[in-house]
């Protein structure tokens, strides 16, 4: 089996792209919340200190797909065999499993 490093590349920058996006229309979500009791609520701030949590999970779950996007772009670009194969077994990763996530690393056997 041969892997479409093209197709890949495509999905990998496309993703890439739209969570770059994501983070700079969301990068205030995560500030500070204000600590003035008397503009909102006991509540509306627990409210938004959970909104806040939240939106910084969010926030390093992106940044941390961004890095494995990068990753399985240097695998394409630099070691364009390395690309498709597990990197703890070196067996190939399936059609199926690449196109759900590109940038991942382990068959599914590993994974589990």
């Amino acid at each position: 089996m041969t892997v479409d490093l093209k197709k890949y590349e495509e999905l990998l920058l496309a993703r890439q792209k739209e969570l770059l996006i994501l983070l700079k229309e969301h990068k205030n979500d995560s500030n500070p919340v204000t600590l003035d009791q008397s503009m909102i609520g006991r509540l509306s701030r627990m409210d938004a200190l959970q909104v806040q949590a939240m939106a910084k999970e969010v926030k390093r779950r992106r940044e941390n797909e961004i890095l494995r996007i990068d990753g399985a772009l240097k695998r394409i670009i630099d070691h364009v065999d390395e690309y498709g194969f597990c990197t703890k077994c070196d067996e190939i990763i399936s059609q199926e499993r690449l196109e759900f996530d590109p940038s991942i690393i382990l068959c599914k056997k590993c994974a589990s």
